[in-house]
């Protein structure tokens, strides 16, 4: 199995893979990565350019990564079990890649599980920190306890399918 570049036009329907599937978000080099479980995010276009929204609260493991580094990559098409292990197990308490059965795959400067079926890579071109006093809408606070998100918007350089 290798890693082949497809176009973003040619992924059917993130939103299911970002909700319904789930995806791992990971940041860091071959030597020093990190990875986490996402079902909030998006794909889109802003600024004349392809991106994806994603969004890590500060006191996720990840998230020194996310600041660390230029790049991240969204995994998808990985077992539910390894998805639902890297989002209630954190890499600061051990090395949960390796118990989650998780090989490293290191291309284009950044890093991701080399048994994902498609990755997105992303460069970071703009962070936001979510203020509840833009929320139009109370009842979104209720997925909050103090702890807001950070919301990262990566420019979309390559995307790639595991075939």
């Amino acid at each position: 199995m290798s890693f082949q570049p497809i176009n973003i036009r040619e992924i059917e329907n993130p939103v299911k893979l970002i909700a319904d599937d789930w995806a791992l978000l990971s940041a860091g080099t071959a030597d020093n990565w990190n990875t986490m479980t996402v079902s909030w995010g998006g794909v889109g276009e802003l600024w004349h350019r392809d991106v994806v929204f994603a969004f890590v609260r500060p006191q996720r493991y990840t998230y020194q990564y996310m600041e660390e580094n230029e790049l991240f990559t969204l995994a998808f098409g990985l077992p539910k079990e390894v998805t639902t292990l890297c989002g209630k197990t954190s890499g600061r308490d051990g090395d949960k890649i390796a118990q989650a059965g998780l090989t490293t795959h290191a291309q284009d400067g950044t890093v991701w599980p080399k048994e994902a079926a498609l990755v997105i890579v992303c460069r970071k071109i703009a962070i936001q920190d979510m203020d509840p006093k833009g929320f139009i809408d109370p009842t979104i606070e209720d997925n909050y306890e103090g702890d807001y998100h950070r919301m990262y918007v990566g420019e979309i350089v390559r995307v790639y399918k595991n075939s």
